[in-house]
Order: C-alpha cells, then sequence, then structure tokens
C-alpha cells in the first residue's frame, strides 16, 4: 500500500489570463466619423456636396493662379517689345530675341507651369482625402 501513503498533489489554481482593457467607444467612434464622410460623399449629401466644391474651388483657384502666370510670362512678350522696340531688335547667337523667347523658351516655360500645376493639383488632392479620411479629434 505503498500507493496510499504518496501524497496527493494539490490541485494548482487556474492561472487567470492577463486582462487586456478594450475600449470599442473610441475605435467605433473614429471608424464612424470616417464611415459617415464617405456615405455623405457617396449620397450626395448637402455636406459631401460642400466638401466637393470646397475641393473643385481649389483646383479652380490653382488653375487661375497658373493661368494668371503664362498670361504675364507669354502674354507680356508683345508689350515689352512694343514699349521697348530696342529689345526686340536684340540678337542672341544669330537669332532675334522675340523668335528666342517665343519659338524655344516658351516650351520649357509651359512644360514647367503644366508640371507645377499637375503637383498642386494632386496636393489639393491629397489634401481633400486627408480631410475625408482623418480620424475625429
Amino acid at each position: 500500500m505503498a500507493a496510499a501513503d504518496d501524497p496527493v498533489p494539490a490541485p494548482r489554481a487556474p492561472e487567470s489570463p492577463r486582462r487586456v482593457r478594450i475600449v470599442l467607444a473610441e475605435v467605433s467612434r473614429r471608424d464612424d466619423r470616417a464611415d459617415r464622410t464617405r456615405t455623405e460623399l457617396a449620397q450626395q449629401t448637402r455636406v459631401g456636396e460642400a466638401l466637393v466644391r470646397g475641393l473643385v474651388r481649389a483646383q479652380l483657384a490653382l488653375a487661375l493662379r497658373l493661368s494668371l502666370v503664362v498670361a504675364i510670362g507669354l502674354g507680356g512678350l508683345p508689350w515689352l517689345f512694343a514699349i521697348a522696340p530696342s529689345v526686340g531688335q536684340v540678337t542672341v547667337l544669330g537669332i532675334k530675341l522675340p523668335w528666342l523667347l517665343l519659338g524655344v523658351v516658351s516650351f520649357p516655360f509651359l512644360i514647367t507651369v503644366g508640371w507645377a500645376y499637375v503637383r498642386l493639383a494632386e496636393r489639393n488632392e491629397q489634401d481633400f482625402t486627408d480631410l475625408v479620411q482623418r480620424p475625429e479629434r
């Protein structure tokens, strides 16, 4: 009866798992606002229309500003040559300055303005996307 003499091990208390605090209110609030904004855009509510109108207004303002740069840059050249005819007579590398400016320099200028427009328009769109997806603070 040696088995009866062996002490019976005491049952161990089960280890309680580590407690994790989950706050659903904070998580749902962030998602609710972003979802609500996306829904307002998709359903074209008054708020959604106001957001889109703001984006369109920003894009239009950008286009008008850069159009003004082009109008002054290229449209100002004929005025310059009319006001100061001696500038129109200047020759650079055997080519008269008006031909050089309007025929050669204008293309890199327009490409640069176009590149700037695309870059700034994409920034406007990214700002709009960040505004729509921004969590509530």
